[in-house]
């Protein structure tokens, strides 16, 4: 998965729109973050709690979480992991921007 896969997934999804922020593309919905580029390959996606641990324990190849983040709603995915599982991490944290405004 590249960052022009996620693009193309994300702008599926009503709401959702694509920025450039500090040199980085991210994706909102309505001000709000779904995910944006992190490191070389890699994806900071807007999910926390539960689901952000139910991602790391079945997907370790993919989900992480680094010492920086454990205390913020973000997990970081490895876009060269399970492309499924990516689409899924964003989907959830689209649906959960999208009830943050409702």
């Amino acid at each position: 998965m590249t960052l022009d896969d996620v693009d193309a997934y994300l702008d599926t999804l009503e709401g959702c729109r694509a920025r450039t922020v500090d040199g980085r593309r991210a994706w909102y919905v309505d001000g709000l973050l779904v995910a944006r580029a992190d490191a070389p390959g890699t994806l900071l996606v807007r999910l926390g709690g539960a689901e952000r641990e139910r991602l790391v324990t079945a997907y370790p190849g993919t989900f992480g979480v680094p010492p920086g983040w454990e205390a913020h709603a973000k997990v970081q995915a490895d876009l060269s992991g399970d492309a499924d599982a990516v689409r899924d991490a964003l989907h959830r944290a689209w649906q959960g921007q999208r009830a943050a405004r409702a």
